[in-house]
């Protein structure tokens, strides 16, 4: 009963604010802060989750999630590698490429290319990357003995190349190795776009694909592979389950997984969500801290009144709990429109994003630069639930203070006029 009068008056009190301006305007400034943060901190996790999320099923998609590479000369015996990586719980398939490094002249000057000779079959287990280009892209690439090509959308552009039209591969001449300073001879192949993909990023620019037995006769590997891409299940078990398949094996291999090469991306983003979360964290907790303010002025405002509740026999602890009420009403409703506006946002980031680009002509998000170019979202139910409770034991805390001083008001001082 005690409890439940206690809550009473605490709304009471609470609907009452609006009896003095000043405090009112407070009370408002600090429920305002703290649904500001609650929202703005719920889209920013939301983004980084959809940053993840594209990391994930994009780009780690297609870059495999391990290699093993021969260290001076091919893999010969690449289907046993195959078949053991398959017996190892956690790796889903493996898939032999061949790589060629080399030069492609651009009106400019010249541009790195990765060459990747893939076998369609095999690498479609491996990866999505036939997802980013067209059935008819993919499938020039089964043609074991043509001289298809499949470029990037960013290499492309800037070779200013369309589909059926060629270009010239430069790479060292084998055996030819520079001698006294001299610089090597370069063999010239000849190619034809047969299709562009489009991923984002890095890849966009300096990523082609060719037939695997084609690469392996420009390199005159005949039965060898450079190296055998691994797909794991859990990307995060991909250094252990590498090490495992490539320490079996007796040939000197090197090996690699997805943390050394795009592993710095997702530190990136992981680095940039903590950073944001104690920022804004920080702005909750001036909002949740106003109330303070707030309940400080109130308790002067209501001291009659609290004199009259202890001399009628309210407990120290019931009037604490006014105040805490009051207080809390501040916090839920605070928490209550911030969630609100924060999922309604998040749920629709990509699209607000996108209106803002078209509406103001500019491009948030540069696929020569990143990975993607549009603003992705992920909203997580723990996100929202860690965030609003955040939130509530901040503004709690905030009452305790306050509340604390009115139960130590003294009636007779307090109804004198003190």
């Amino acid at each position: 009963m005690r409890r439940s009068l206690a809550v009473w008056i605490g709304w009471r009190f609470y609907l009452a604010r609006q009896s003095n301006r000043f405090i009112s305007f407070i009370s408002f400034a600090s429920t305002a802060g703290i649904a500001l943060g609650v929202a703005v901190l719920i889209i920013v996790l939301s983004a980084m989750n959809g940053f993840e999320r594209e990391l994930e099923q994009r780009l780690l998609a297609v870059v495999p999630h391990g290699e093993l590479t021969g260290v001076n000369a091919g893999i010969s015996d690449w289907p046993h590698i195959v078949e053991e990586a398959s017996a190892i719980p956690g790796i889903i398939a493996a898939a032999p490429f061949v790589q060629i490094q080399g030069l492609v002249q651009k009106p400019r000057g010249f541009q790195g290319v990765s060459v990747i000779g893939v076998d369609p079959q095999l690498e479609s287990k491996v990866s999505s990357i036939a997802e980013f280009m067209s059935a008819q892209s993919w499938h020039s690439l089964t043609q074991a003995n043509s001289n298809n090509i499949v470029l990037g959308k960013g290499l492309a552009k800037a070779l200013d190349l369309k589909v059926g039209q060629s270009l010239s591969l430069y790479t060292p001449e084998l055996g030819n190795k520079p001698q006294n300073g001299q610089i090597s001879r370069a063999k010239s192949h000849r190619f034809v776009v047969s299709g562009i993909f489009s991923i984002g990023g890095e890849l966009d620019l300096t990523t082609a694909y060719i037939p695997m037995a084609y690469a392996s006769q420009l390199l005159g590997l005949g039965d060898e592979v450079t190296g055998v891409r691994i797909k794991v299940e859990k990307v995060f078990e991909a250094p252990r389950l590498i090490r495992e398949l490539g320490y079996s094996q007796k040939q000197y291999l090197y090996i690699n997984d997805w943390t050394r090469t795009q592993g710095n991306l997702y530190s990136d983003i992981q680095m940039v969500r903590m950073i944001m979360y104690l920022v804004l964290a920080l702005v909750i907790a001036v909002a949740c801290f106003n109330i303070v303010s707030t309940l400080v002025m109130a308790v002067r405002d209501k001291q009659s009144e609290i004199a009259i509740l202890l001399t009628m026999g309210m407990k120290k602890l019931s009037v604490m709990g006014i105040f805490v009420v009051q207080g809390a009403l501040n916090g839920l409703l605070g928490c209550g429109i911030g969630a609100l506006f924060g999922c309604l946002i998040a749920l629709n980031l990509s699209q607000l994003a996108k209106g803002i680009e078209d509406l103001l002509g500019i491009q948030l998000l540069s696929a020569d630069v990143y990975f993607i170019d549009f603003l992705p979202s992920k909203l997580e139910l723990s996100d929202v639930v860690m965030v609003v409770s955040l939130a509530l034991l901040m503004s709690l805390i905030a009452t305790l203070y306050p509340a604390w001083k009115a139960s130590k008001t003294q009636p007779a001082r307090a109804l004198a006029g003190w």
